[in-house]
């Protein structure tokens, strides 16, 4: 009986780990889209109804293929969005792949243009060649700069920092013709930037960089996450 028992457990905790290697090598693959619907009253109304859609951490490179980057722009383009943001970490490493991702993201299509920062990744491997590459894809370069977007009667501002932990910029300047009743978006490629802002005029900050955590325990916990503040910055809102 004691060995029939020790083979069960044996048999579970093979089971155990077949179940975490499958989960390990098919979740990178997934792509969730999440629809979050934004209520403020600071939106102008000529905005409403428009859609924002945001992506960050491609990390085009060994592990995530030029056909991935392809499919995923085909997949943004999908959604039909008014505007487009971009988090950082466009590859992952090697500068080689700097101009073939780019070359895939030129395809991605938004009415109101296209905006996007750096992410440390970018600044790792030729940083300058990823600014070179982004403008000219279309993409609005926004690391420690801000822009209005116009439509119609009304306008939005989004505001851009670049690494978090390479340049803490502060963003007042980006805000001096900006009044609590604008909305105002920023992008910062880490999360951690939002402990930084001391003032009222942003409403919504988009990030990247924690993944959801580097590894998590079927989505609900990581054991690390590149961030000062534990699991408050891993996912969601």
């Amino acid at each position: 009986m004691k060995m029939k028992r020790k083979v069960k457990i044996l048999l579970s905790i093979l089971a155990a780990c077949i179940l975490i290697l499958v989960y390990m090598l098919v979740e990178p693959y997934w792509l969730e889209i999440t629809y979050i619907e934004i209520k403020d009253k600071d939106i102008p109304d000529s905005f409403d109804g428009k859609k924002i859609v945001y992506v960050s951490d491609i990390h085009h490179g060994p592990d995530f293929s030029r056909e991935r980057v392809k499919n995923l722009v085909e997949k943004v383009n999908n959604l039909n969005p008014d505007i487009i943001f971009v988090g950082g970490d466009y590859i992952e490493k090697g500068k080689q792949y700097i101009k073939p991702c780019f070359e895939e993201l030129r395809g991605l299509n938004a009415s109101l243009g296209k905006f996007g920062v750096l992410g440390n990744h970018d600044y790792y491997h030729n940083g300058d060649l990823v600014r070179q590459s982004m403008k000219e894809t279309g993409i609005v370069l926004l690391d420690n700069a801000a822009q209005w977007i116009t439509y119609g009667s009304g306008r939005i501002k989004v505001c851009g920092v670049g690494y978090f932990n390479r340049y803490l910029y502060p963003i007042e300047s980006y805000l001096e013709d900006v009044s609590e009743d604008d909305f105002v978006i920023l992008l910062s490629h880490d999360p951690d930037y939002a402990e930084n802002i001391r003032n009222y005029k942003i409403d919504i900050v988009l990030s990247g960089h924690t993944h959801g955590g580097q590894i998590t325990l079927f989505g609900l916990w990581a054991p690390y996450i590149p961030s000062i503040y534990g699991q408050k910055y891993r996912t969601g809102m």
